[in-house]
């Protein structure tokens, strides 16, 4: 017997802090999902200063109001992308909804806002949240949590893939086979377009992050600076491992500004991503598999090229981009996230052990209903 397709919107907001992405989704079983439709409520300067002192000291009063607001913000991209797609919310099945992480301290704790009871309200259906806790209190990392998605839907039917995703920090999912969690291997790799953003609007306060690769193509790499950078521990831990603002956030990207002021910094930053992304894949996966890149660092010539010369040179590893096979790779990890709801509801784990280093799988999450 056929299952009967699933309608449901997957939320994201990542530690790039562009917006709350939302994604209407049909799931036709685990497998098969198809993009409908597509929003980024994109936030203001101000609601992006609110996430940012979160992460760097908020007192209590101001973090259970911004958990509110998240949620709100949310339901603003919930309500743009049911619009568009011309679909009801009486419609949904439900909304996943991962929250905006503010503080990423595995084994003890992965910590994000955004009041689920708010969307539960605002469009009386199920809300699926909290997904990273339960793994978190298993062992693991609580992040990354695409590769499921990866493993289910974004990996080759035949070959080994490598899916890279470029968000404010970066990760990989290395998958030999679609559908086969057996050989998966998923970590954080480093900053993505968290630091070179931030050292971007330090040098250029009008701009939010590095438009187009303007910044950096304007600098020059500093290698001194560059090989301090690349000394950090975390670049040589083993994986599975995730990080987040807490190692790579504002106070890394100011000291990088004041030790390399101007667009220098932004090229040495552009850099820095580049090499250590590049490293990982030389390191933990095998040579010659494809790379099919994702998220905000996608849009920027400057690291889209020096990734794929290095990557060129780290065991030839062609680049390719996430839409080229699929649907536009902004979309990427809320469709991610609807598929983990789905699991979710129907009693399956959405965790990869492998990726988290968490004990077993486990099915994640909170369901609020509506």
């Amino acid at each position: 017997m056929t299952e009967r397709p699933t309608l449901a919107v997957g939320l994201m907001s990542g530690t790039s802090l562009d917006g709350v992405d939302a994604a209407l989704v049909r799931l036709d079983g685990p497998t098969h999902a198809t993009l409908l439709d597509f929003v980024t409520r994109q936030y203001t300067d101000t609601e992006r200063a609110e996430i940012r002192a979160a992460f760097n000291g908020a007192t209590a009063p101001s973090l259970a109001r911004l958990h509110v607001r998240v949620a709100e913000w949310a339901a603003e991209a919930v309500q743009t992308v049911l619009v568009r797609g011309k679909v009801p919310a009486s419609e949904l099945s439900f909304i996943a909804f991962p929250g905006q992480t503010i503080w990423h301290e595995p084994p003890l704790v992965s910590w994000q806002l955004g009041e689920p009871a708010v969307l539960a309200e605002e469009f009386g259906v199920r809300v699926v949240s909290g997904f990273r806790a339960r793994d978190v209190a298993a062992g693991g990392q609580g992040a990354p949590l695409v590769p499921m998605a990866d493993v289910l839907l974004f990996a080759s039917p035949d070959t080994p893939r490598i899916l890279l995703n470029l968000g404010g920090m970066a990760n990989l999912t290395y998958v030999e086979r679609r559908a086969q969690e057996a050989g998966v291997l998923a970590f954080d790799t480093g900053p993505g377009v968290a630091i070179i953003d931030a050292v971007a609007r330090m040098v250029d306060p009008r701009r939010s992050y590095d438009r187009d690769g303007h910044i950096a193509a304007q600098g020059t790499i500093h290698d001194d600076v560059l090989s301090d950078l690349l000394a950090d521990e975390f670049f040589a831990v083993e994986p599975p491992k995730s990080t987040g603002r807490e190692r790579f956030g504002d106070g890394y990207s100011s000291a990088l500004h004041e030790r390399v002021p101007g667009a220098d910094g932004v090229a040495t930053a552009v850099e820095l991503t580049a090499r250590t992304v590049a490293h990982a894949i030389g390191r933990w996966t095998p040579p010659g598999v494809e790379v099919v890149a994702s998220g905000g660092g996608c849009h920027h010539p400057g690291l889209m090229a020096s990734l794929a010369r290095h990557l060129a040179d780290r065991g030839s590893h062609p680049l390719r981009r996430f839409e080229e096979l699929f649907f536009p790779g902004d979309a990427k990890e809320a469709v991610a996230f609807a598929l983990l709801g789905y699991l979710t509801l129907h009693g399956q784990p959405g965790n990869v052990p492998a990726a988290t280093g968490a004990e077993g799988s486990r099915v994640l999450g909170a369901v609020t209903p509506p």
